[in-house]
């Protein structure tokens, strides 16, 4: 079995108790105080995630020639110098081999972050679509943390005064290159919780200063379990539940990220499958009780098979279980309920829509 790999704070996490499980080939906390009380740290106050399992890849040279911007959904040409954006690498078929952020460094320069689990088709997909230029492979050597919460801004601003940074212009999916305890620093206002929050990029050794710096002052630190509450609540997706490499974009209903008038692989696929028409589409839901499904339970109306849990979990602030399911658009009828069963029986839900809650 290979052995699972450890972000640079493992031993601080292990400090508070946390409880892990591997994830993506990497050993990471699930929860430190629980998820309930985790959960409600990032949505009343702030949270601190240890995400440094996730792939960053640099890309240097030619935007307009060198075969990057055909390499994904993403219209690098038209990215802003210090914004980012949302979007998917495709395979021919239209199906999504990962969902990704690129970030435009410079007029030459890109980072593009990916999920853990897709590291390595990741970047192996995208270097044979380039014809100049370099992909450089850092996931190794850079941290990242994410500060999400209402107090985020106020928790974070003091270790940007000196760099003259104001947390107040910085817009959504915007980000500076700045330092942070005289290392370099890259500081985004992104993130997966629907919460104010920033994700800063560091190397190892930095990430343990910051993390204590911010555990000492009462930050509260939260695992992948309130991490997926969070996400589910506003309705984003999570690869491998989600999206994957047999589920398009317009299938996710992410239909929103993807431009069908410009030319990147798995274009002309998506471009087809609308023109035809979708035979299945994912829904948001809600149990009619506090009781939640779980990935890959079926979905039944009028007795009935029609689909499957893609993603769920119970919303502490709806108190009921909340999640989405991939369904069969010519057998499901929206305005009736319907049941999520497995073995052990049957929960009922109903269509909702996105996102569950209004932040």
């Amino acid at each position: 079995m290979e052995e699972l790999l450890r972000t640079p704070l493992y031993d601080k996490q292990k400090e508070l108790n946390s409880k892990n499980v591997p994830f993506c080939g990497w050993d990471m906390p699930i929860q430190f105080d629980g998820i309930l009380a985790e959960h409600g740290y990032c949505r009343n106050d702030v949270a601190l995630f240890d995400t440094s399992h996730m792939g960053e890849f640099f890309f240097k040279g030619d935007i307009v020639n060198s075969g990057i911007n055909s390499a994904t959904s993403i219209n690098l040409e038209i990215l802003p110098l210090g914004k980012c954006k949302y979007g998917f690498l495709l395979n021919e078929q239209g199906g999504v081999i990962d969902d990704l952020i690129i970030y435009r460094l410079a007029d030459d320069e890109l980072m593009i972050v990916v999920n853990a689990s897709r590291a390595a088709i990741d970047f192996k997909t995208i270097t044979s679509r380039l014809k100049t230029g370099s992909l450089d492979d850092r996931s190794k050597e850079l941290a990242k943390l994410d500060v999400q919460g209402p107090n985020s801004k106020k928790v974070l601003q003091k270790y940007f005064d000196s760099e003259g940074i104001n947390l107040d212009d910085m817009g959504f999916f915007s980000f500076v290159q700045t330092k942070i305890f005289g290392e370099d620093c890259l500081l985004s206002r992104t993130g997966y919780t629907g919460e104010l929050g920033y994700e800063l990029y560091i190397n190892g050794e930095t990430s343990v200063k910051i993390w204590d710096e911010l555990i000492n002052e009462g930050v509260k630190p939260a695992g992948l379990g309130a991490r997926d509450a969070l996400r589910l609540e506003m309705g984003y997706s999570l690869y491998g539940n989600d999206l994957t490499e047999e589920i398009t974009p317009l299938e996710a209903n992410l239909g929103m990220f993807v431009n069908l008038k410009r030319e990147y692989v798995g274009m002309q696929a998506l471009k087809s499958k609308k023109e035809e028409g979708l035979s299945r589409i994912l829904i948001p839901f809600k149990t009619t009780s506090r009781r939640s499904a779980r990935k890959d339970f079926e979905v039944y109306q009028n007795d009935k098979k029609i689909g499957f849990v893609t993603s769920a979990a119970f919303s502490p602030i709806l108190n009921k279980g909340i999640g989405l399911a991939m369904v069969d658009l010519g057998s499901f009828n929206e305005d009736e309920s319907f049941e999520l069963r497995d073995k052990r029986g049957a929960i009922e839900a109903n269509k909702a829509s996105l996102p569950f809650i209004t932040k």
